[in-house]
């Protein structure tokens, strides 16, 4: 993580992640946070792909935009949960997201909905960030 204000823990206790997650995140200190609502797989333009993985791609650069505009990156995120709309190829969806994360591993949450905010969106990902405050 970006500073010493977070703490990932899988605690013993709790089953081994079984993807690129940590359990739980500790945040301590003087920090700022930033929610990010949903993030569909739309493009600036308005364009949208009907390949999932694609509004994948989208959603998870829409983030990364995100998080550049409040000074941060995607070593800040602390929580993402990820909205898929019907069937979906997995690995590829994995690679997408561990490419996006790198070696960073907030905490995850994934569920399978049976729709979003119009028929056409498949993907939605929010997110929740943290860097220490300027002093």
């Amino acid at each position: 993580m970006a500073t010493e204000k977070f703490l990932a823990r899988n605690p013993e206790s709790v089953h081994v992640p079984i993807a690129g997650y940590v359990h739980q995140i500790e945040v301590t200190g003087n920090v700022r946070w930033l929610v990010l609502s949903g993030q569909l797989g739309q493009q600036r333009d308005g364009t949208l792909s009907e390949d999932p993985a694609e509004q994948l791609a989208a959603a998870l650069e829409n983030l990364r935009l995100n998080l550049d505009a409040a000074g941060m990156t995607v070593e800040d995120v602390v929580k993402t949960t990820f909205y898929l709309v019907g069937a979906s190829d997995a690995a590829r969806r994995r690679t997408l997201v561990a490419d996006w994360l790198g070696t960073h591993r907030p905490c995850m949450t994934l569920l399978h909905v049976s729709g979003l905010a119009a028929p056409q969106y498949r993907v939605e990902i929010d997110a929740w960030a943290c860097r220490a405050a300027e002093a």
